[in-house]
């Protein structure tokens, strides 16, 4: 399992009144584990061996999963056929491909479908923590805000207002520029999401893709 350190609650901690049989053990491996993503559609090379591989949290690509001490090596190796990508880089590619970020695009306590992973959760399955919010949300109505993903023309910024019919409706919350375009993130009230949306600067912001 793989957790973002922006979320405030480590997930040991919320998994651990649930572990009822001795059987399971939960252990904190971050200082045995490296994450590589290789975002886009070329894959890499066979990774060393006890490294996983699954398709990237990115989108497109996959992300391999290595011992620490695999890191450097594994980089070396494919060195010659990718290119490293810097933060910003990583977040353009994010932001372009509507892929919401927790302690960005979603908080602690925000519901699935309020963050654009509604289709993240089985309802298939058995039970989960927050089941019965999620279920009535998903059977009886729909939430007050969800997040969409847009394109401008124009620079905007995250925290700018966005107006639909000259009333506030959301908000950006996250905002790069990549291929000539700004793609962003935002937060509006559902009423709102099929409305012209603009910036309080006047930007007008459409669907992506």
């Amino acid at each position: 399992m793989l957790q973002d350190p922006a979320q405030p609650r480590p997930v040991l901690e919320l998994l651990a009144p649930y572990v009822l049989s001795s059987d399971v053990r939960l252990e904190d491996r971050t200082g045995e584990l490296a994450l590589l993503a290789f975002p886009g559609r070329e894959v890499p090379p066979d990774a060393p061996g006890g490294a996983t591989s699954a398709p990237s949290a990115l989108g497109e690509g996959v992300d391999v999963l290595c011992r620490a001490g695999d890191r450097a090596r594994l980089l070396d190796a494919v060195r010659g056929a990718f290119e490293e990508a810097s933060g910003e880089d990583v977040e353009a590619w994010r932001v372009a491909r509507g892929i919401p970020r927790f302690g960005v695009d979603g908080q602690e306590g925000d519901l699935p479908m309020e963050c654009g992973l509604e289709d993240a959760v089985s309802f298939g399955k058995g039970c989960f923590l927050g089941q019965e919010a999620v279920a009535k949300v998903r059977n009886l109505g729909h939430p007050r805000r969800v997040l969409l993903h847009l394109v401008a023309p124009d620079p905007v910024r995250v925290g700018e207002p966005i107006l639909a019919e000259g009333r506030e409706a959301g908000w950006l919350t996250s905002a790069a520029p990549l291929g000539g375009r700004w793609f962003a993130l935002a937060r509006v009230r559902w009423e709102a999401r099929g409305a012209v949306l603009r910036t309080a600067s006047g930007v007008e912001l459409v669907p992506a893709g």
